[in-house]
């Protein structure tokens, strides 16, 4: 018997972290024990989330448990969307290929730009005064 309990993938947006299990189950969705609605209430933010799901078809067959710390709101979505999507890959790694053309397997390294001395903000320059 080598049934695995869950699968587990971690993903990362921003300063987002989030660490997911899929569960086999009936889809149901619990991020830091409340539900995805909850959570995320714009509906962009909640497709973002179970786009890997949907583009894999399998969006019936998993419960979701998530837990995710740090970042905003959207910072935290990308990182739930890139966890669900390494966590699939851990159930069938044929799925593999079909996300990766939905730009679901690749982890967006933007992050905010640092602060430079001189400067308001990180490329925002004072006002140039001519008198």
């Amino acid at each position: 018997m080598n049934q695995v309990a869950y699968y587990y993938g971690t993903g990362r947006r921003k300063e987002a972290i989030a660490r997911v299990r899929l569960i086999p189950g009936t889809g149901a969705v619990l991020i830091n024990g409340k539900p995805l609605e909850t959570v995320f209430p714009r509906l962009d933010h909640q497709n973002m989330v179970m786009q890997a799901l949907r583009v894999t078809q399998t969006s019936g067959q998993f419960n979701i448990q998530a837990l995710v710390e740090g970042g905003g709101i959207t910072g935290q979505a990308g990182a739930l969307s890139l966890g669900v999507a390494r966590a699939l890959t851990k159930f069938d790694e044929n799925l593999k290929s079909g996300m990766r053309k939905f730009g679901l397997m690749t982890r967006d390294a933007r992050v905010k730009e640092r602060k430079k001395y001189g400067l308001k903000r990180a490329r925002k320059a004072p006002q140039y005064t001519k008198r």
